[in-house]
C-alpha cells in the first residue's frame, strides 16, 4: 500500500477522497482515481476569486492600533502616539509605519459591534458563536466556498488552513460540520510542513503501478466511452495527482527570493501563550497557496490577550505584524492580485478603553476592528467611528457578520444563498438581514 498526500473532495456518487490517498489495493470493480478525475471534469471550471484571511487570536487593542485616542485621559489613551498616513486624516500607531505607507490599499472598519466576550475563533469563521455555531451544525466559512465552488485545479484543495492547533482549544479552527468531511480544509499545522516535503513521490516509483492499474483499466473502456471523456487523460492526470508537489511547492517560502522572505519578516513557529505563533512566513504561504489555486486560506496569528503589560507586549509584537500584514498587502497588489483577492485580518474582540492595575487591557465585546484590502473593494478609507474613549460605536456601526458577507460578496457568492449539507438539505449561509459593506464598493 501507498500513502500520498492528497486533497479531500467528495464526488456526485457519495464517496470521499480523503487527506489521504491509497493506491495499490484498488480492486477491479472498484472506483478509480481516474474515475475521480472525471468527476472533476463534469464540475466544470470557475474563475479564481480567493480571500486570505488572518485571525488575531486573543484579541488585540483596537485603540492601541488602529482607533488611537490622544485626547484622552491617560488611563484611556496608553502609551502610544499616532503617526500619519499615506491617506489624509487618517492615523495609526506609531508602532506601524509600514501599514501607514500602505494606507491607500488598506479599508480600516473602526465600528464592528455585535461580538460576544467569547475566546474563540468561531465568530470570525462561522459569522455566530461558538455554542450556536455548534448546535446548529454551522460550517466554517472556507467549507461553505469549498462545497459552493470547488477546487479551481484538481490538484489544489479549495480550502487550506494553516492555522496551527492551538492549546486554548476555541481558538482552533471550526470543523466543517454539517457540510461534512468532503468540504473540510486541507489543514497543515507548522510541524507538518517540513514533513510534507518527504512525502512527494517520484513518478519513476510508481511507473509499475500506473501499468498494473492501466491494465485493470482496460476491463472498464467501453463503459467509459460512453461518457464521452477521454479515459487516457483522465488516467495520467490521476497520476498527475499523486506524483504532485504543487502543495508542497506552495508552501516552500525558501523558494522566493531572499528579499521576498525579509520584506515579510520571519517570526517563529513557537506558540505564544495558549494562542497562536507570529509565523510571517505563514502569511507568505497564504499568499503562495492562493496563487497555486486555493480559494480560501485562514492563518492563526499571534497572541493578543494582554491583560497584564499590554503595552510592553505590543511593543514587541506589532513591529512584526507591521511588517508581515504590509508585505503581504503590498505583495497582493504588485502581483495583480488585488481585484481577485480579498485579504482579511480581525480577531474576536477589542480591548477595555480602561487601562487595569496591570498595565493590561481586558475583553471589550461592544466595539472592535478589522482590517480589510484587495477584493476589487474601494481602499484608503476608514469605516465607522468609535468615541472619545473608543468604547463604543459612534458613526456607522458594522455588525461583524457583514465582514464574512463582504467575504462571501467578493468571492462571487451570495451571502444570502443555500449552501446544501451531505443530506441535500439546504441552509442559509447568512441570515437574511446581514448586509456586506456597502462602502467598499
Amino acid at each position: 500500500m501507498l500513502t500520498v498526500l492528497g486533497a479531500r473532495h467528495r464526488y456526485c456518487d457519495g464517496l470521499s477522497r480523503r487527506s489521504f490517498l491509497k493506491i495499490g489495493a484498488l480492486g477491479v470493480g472498484g472506483l478509480t482515481l481516474p474515475g475521480l478525475m472525471r468527476a472533476e471534469a463534469k464540475a466544470g471550471s470557475r474563475s479564481h476569486k480567493a480571500v486570505i484571511m488572518v485571525y488575531l487570536s486573543g484579541g488585540l487593542a483596537h485603540q492601541d492600533t488602529f482607533d488611537l485616542k490622544p485626547k484622552a485621559p491617560a488611563e484611556v489613551r496608553g502609551e502610544f502616539h499616532p503617526i500619519s498616513t499615506n491617506v489624509p486624516g487618517t492615523q495609526v500607531c506609531e508602532l506601524l509605519p509600514r501599514l501607514a505607507k500602505c494606507m491607500d490599499k488598506l479599508v480600516v472598519v473602526r465600528s464592528l459591534v455585535g461580538q460576544r466576550d467569547e475566546h474563540s475563533s468561531w465568530q470570525s469563521y462561522t459569522g455566530t458563536t461558538m455554542d450556536t455555531a455548534k448546535r446548529e451544525m454551522k460550517p466554517h466559512f472556507g467549507s461553505v466556498v469549498a462545497r459552493m465552488q470547488g477546487q479551481t485545479d484538481p490538484v489544489m484543495p479549495a480550502f487550506v488552513d494553516l492555522s496551527p492547533t492551538m492549546q486554548h482549544k476555541p481558538y482552533n479552527s471550526p470543523g466543517a460540520a454539517m457540510l461534512g468531511r468532503a468540504a473540510a480544509p486541507v489543514k497543515v499545522d507548522g510541524d507538518e510542513i517540513a514533513v510534507m516535503k518527504n512525502l512527494a513521490v517520484p513518478a519513476a516509483h510508481l511507473a509499475d503501478r500506473k501499468t498494473l492499474l492501466a491494465d485493470l483499466d482496460t476491463f472498464r473502456k467501453a463503459a467509459d466511452r460512453s461518457t464521452g471523456l477521454p479515459v487516457d487523460t483522465f488516467h495520467d492526470r490521476a497520476f498527475d495527482v499523486l506524483t504532485s508537489s504543487r502543495m508542497v511547492e506552495a508552501l516552500d517560502v525558501t523558494r522566493e527570493p531572499e528579499r521576498t522572505r525579509e520584506r515579510y519578516g520571519r517570526g517563529s513557529p513557537k506558540h505564544q501563550g495558549d494562542g497562536a505563533p507570529q509565523w510571517n512566513d505563514q502569511l507568505l504561504m497564504a499568499r503562495r497557496v492562493v496563487e497555486a489555486g486555493a480559494r480560501v486560506v485562514t492563518v492563526g496569528y499571534g497572541f493578543w490577550d494582554t491583560h497584564g503589560q499590554n503595552f510592553k507586549s505590543l511593543r514587541n509584537q506589532l513591529p512584526l505584524f507591521d511588517t508581515g500584514i504590509s508585505a503581504l498587502v503590498e505583495d497582493i497588489y504588485a502581483r495583480g492580485l488585488d481585484q481577485d483577492v480579498t485579504v482579511c485580518v480581525w480577531g474576536e474582540f477589542g480591548r477595555t478603553p480602561k487601562i487595569n492595575k496591570d498595565a493590561g487591557r481586558d475583553h471589550w465585546a461592544r466595539v472592535n476592528f478589522a482590517l480589510l484590502s484587495g477584493g476589487g473593494m474601494r481602499t484608503g478609507q476608514v469605516i465607522g467611528s468609535t468615541d472619545s474613549a473608543a468604547a463604543e460605536a459612534k458613526d456607522d456601526p458594522i455588525p461583524y457578520t457583514s465582514v464574512l458577507a463582504t467575504v462571501y460578496k467578493n468571492l462571487d457568492i451570495d451571502p444570502h444563498a443555500m449552501v446544501y449539507d451531505v443530506s441535500n438539505r439546504p441552509s442559509a449561509i447568512l441570515p437574511s438581514s446581514v448586509g456586506v459593506i456597502d462602502k467598499v464598493y
